[in-house]
C-alpha cells in the first residue's frame, strides 16, 4: 500500500517511514514532481492540514494525507501555534525561530509547552482527521544535534532528553506526529482500505 504524504519536508517523511508496517510505502510531493509551495493560509493547525491535503487531492486526483504541527507554549498564550514554522518570518530558519521563542520566554518561569500535530487524510470522498500531542517544556539552551525545527529546545515530560538528543526510534516513542500517524495507520488497517 502506497501513501502519498503531501509534504516536501524529507525529515518528516523519514520519521514516518520508520513507523510503517512492511506493507506500506510513503511517497512525498517530490515523488510526484510537485515542487511548488502548498497553500497553508488557515488560522488553525487542523485547517492547514486539511487545506494541504485537499489541494493535492484536487490537483492530482490522488488520495493523500497532510499534517500540520504547532508548538504551543502556555505562558505565551499558545504561541507560536499555527505560525510555528514561520514564527520569525516567511524566510525564517529553525535557528531564527528558536532564537525568537527564547527571547519571548526570557524571564518567564513557566516554560510548559506542548507539540500538537493534526493529520488530515483525504481518501476517496471522505476526509478524516487524526490528532497527537506531547506535553513537555522549553529548555533554556538547545541540546542535541538530531531532528529539526524546535527539537533542540523541547523536552517531553518524564524523558530527560530533548527531541534533538533522541534517535528517530526514541523520538517516535514520544512524538506528537507519531501519535497522530499511528491513529491513521490503525484506521487504515482496521478498515482494510486500499490506497492508490
Amino acid at each position: 500500500m502506497k501513501l502519498l504524504f503531501a509534504t516536501s519536508n524529507q525529515n518528516k517523511a523519514i520519521e514516518i517511514a520508520e513507523m510503517l508496517p512492511s506493507n506500506f510505502e510513503i511517497l512525498t510531493l517530490k515523488d510526484i514532481n510537485h515542487f511548488e509551495d502548498v497553500p497553508e493560509t488557515s488560522d488553525t493547525i487542523q485547517g492547514n492540514a486539511c487545506q494541504k491535503a485537499n489541494f493535492i487531492k484536487d490537483k492530482y486526483a490522488l488520495d493523500c494525507f497532510a499534517d500540520d504541527t504547532g508548538l504551543e507554549v502556555l505562558s505565551l498564550d499558545g504561541d507560536p501555534g499555527v505560525r510555528s514554522a514561520r514564527y520569525a518570518g516567511e524566510h525564517r530558519s529553525d535557528s531564527d525561530n528558536i532564537q525568537l521563542l527564547q527571547e519571548r520566554l526570557h524571564g518567564k518561569k513557566d516554560r510548559t509547552a506542548q507539540f500538537r500535530t493534526v493529520i488530515c487524510l483525504a481518501l476517496g470522498g471522505i476526509q478524516l482527521v487524526f490528532e497527537g500531542t506531547v506535553k513537555g517544556r522549553i529548555l533554556e539552551e538547545p541540546r542535541g544535534h538530531y531532528g529539526f525545527g524546535y527539537d533542540p529546545i523541547f523536552e517531553p515530560e518524564n524523558c530527560g532528553k530533548s527531541f534533538a538528543e533522541m534517535t528517530i526510534e526514541e523520538k517516535n516513542f514520544f512524538s506528537h506526529r507519531a501519535r497522530a500517524f499511528t491513529k491513521m495507520i490503525e484506521y487504515l488497517i482496521s478498515t482494510n482500505v486500499s490506497v492508490d
